[in-house]
């Protein structure tokens, strides 16, 4: 998006998003997990992710942060409206050791999805 986000409050920060036509939604809504790493996730309950193609006509992308979210939100959507793009992206957490520079040149394609 070009701003700076992360000086925001959560508050703001989803304001902004909106803004831009940008939603979050978490693929999983609760697990038990000891500490912070996806790979130790349990019992994992899954948000109805699919209720978004429905709910939203206009959505044009679904981009995923991270294997684990890809993973799951793929198997919960299926084959996707012809109109809704799939994008698998790098994790944005610390665990993921690759170069920030490297993680923003991927996330940096969900610009055509953006509102101006």
């Amino acid at each position: 998006m070009g701003e700076d986000l992360a000086g925001l409050e959560y508050e703001l920060r989803l304001e902004r998003l909106a803004s831009r036509g940008i939603g979050l939604w978490d693929v999983i809504a609760s697990a038990s997990r000891s500490g912070s790493l996806d790979q130790s996730i349990r019992a994992a309950q899954h948000n109805q992710i699919v209720h978004l193609l429905h709910d939203f006509p206009d959505l044009r992308a679904i981009a995923f942060n991270g294997a684990t979210a890809s993973g799951v939100g793929h198997n919960l959507i299926g084959e996707p409206p012809r109109t809704v793009t799939l994008i698998d992206l790098p994790s944005s957490s610390a665990a993921n050791t690759r170069p920030f520079a490297e993680k923003a040149v991927q996330w940096s394609g969900l610009r055509d999805f953006l509102k101006a």
